[in-house]
């Protein structure tokens, strides 16, 4: 295998770099001094230059690609086919990307791009003439490991699989140009995307706080009971400036919107403290909060699965407990 290794970075929607990306790029940082290969960063967006400035703290060379595009709606797929251009010229021995939503996207894109595999949801890769990544099967039941078997591939890495560290010295931004321009002329292996109309925007009202970067969770499951019940969810979260998550329970019922959902089929957490209330614990919900450094379960039955891993477990009404906790918050920070 030869070539460089590139990490693509996700840029959240004020265009700052993702906090998945920085524990990424130290990975692959990592990778890249065990395996003697450049490391490169690439970032894709409008106005990418905050982001990639940013990115540069923890690789030597990040390259950025300036999309003004991106507002259509077509995000994922604009960013697949700027990396794929310029994969064509400069092909890269692995492209690794965070597995957020965005992540997982784009991806996908570039695999049917660049006619390469994907090994997703990494949780540890090492290097041995090529990535070898481990990977949680069957609710991180079991795990396994795996390489690709051609000279090429796509790696996801899940949040929390390694601590984001800046490197030594920071290293360059180069500006390369504006996405579909001549900076990025097309190659054959890379399919038109098709123009798509968007006929509707809809805003989710939600807080400051996007719950991948935040460091504080209080999250609500079917013992919440309704819509209106996570209110005191959300009580709690503003009393602890942190954000609300759901598990897929809740959000199936309609009390809270999908992008709210932790768990295998929602977000991959790792926040300083997670309050979960009225969670049973099943290993799906476990599966994306299970690396927080701090649990703290509140839950009516002592039996409870979410018991078996939470710091604290409080056997009790959430409706009792959490208007006490949010008066007893709220007196101290007077």
């Amino acid at each position: 295998m030869s070539g460089a290794l590139w990490v693509v970075a996700d840029v959240t929607g004020d265009g700052s770099l993702a906090r998945i990306s920085t524990e990424v790029a130290t990975l692959v940082r990592g990778l890249g001094e065990t395996a003697g290969r450049e490391v490169v960063g690439v970032v894709v967006g409008r106005s990418p230059s905050a982001a990639a400035t940013e990115l540069a703290n923890y690789l030597p060379r990040v390259l950025a690609i300036d999309a003004p595009a991106m507002e259509t709606g077509a995000g994922a797929a604009i960013v697949a086919t700027a990396v794929a251009r310029l994969a064509t010229d400069d092909a890269p021995a692995c492209i690794f990307l965070g597995a957020s939503p965005d992540g997982r996207d784009v991806a996908g894109f570039l695999s049917v791009m660049l006619g390469v595999g994907v090994l997703a949801n990494a949780t540890s890769v090492t290097w041995d003439g090529g990535p070898i990544v481990e990977k949680g099967v069957f609710g991180d039941r079991l795990i396994t490991t795996s390489a690709f078997t051609n000279e090429r591939g796509i790696v996801t890495v899940r949040l929390g699989t390694v601590t984001a560290g800046p490197a030594a010295t920071p290293g360059r931004v180069e500006a390369i140009g504006v996405a579909g321009g001549s900076a990025t002329t097309p190659g054959p292996a890379v399919p038109a995307i098709p123009s798509v109309a968007v006929l509707e925007r809809v805003s989710e009202a939600g807080g400051a706080v996007q719950i991948e970067e935040a460091t504080v969770i209080v999250a609500g499951g079917r013992g919440v009971g309704s819509a209106d019940g996570f209110c005191v969810v959300r009580e709690l979260a503003e009393a602890l400036g942190g954000a609300v998550g759901a598990t897929r329970a809740a959000v199936d019922a309609g009390w809270i919107p999908y992008s709210q959902q932790i768990g295998q089929t929602g977000k991959i957490v790792k926040p300083a403290l997670y309050v979960a209330l009225g969670i049973s614990g099943a290993i799906q919900h476990k599966v994306g909060m299970q690396t927080a450094e701090t649990i703290v379960a509140v839950n009516r039955d002592p039996d409870a699965p979410i018991a078996e891993f939470a710091d604290l477990f409080v056997v009790g009404d959430l409706f009792e407990v959490v208007p006490a906790l949010v008066a007893e918050l709220r007196a101290r920070s007077v």
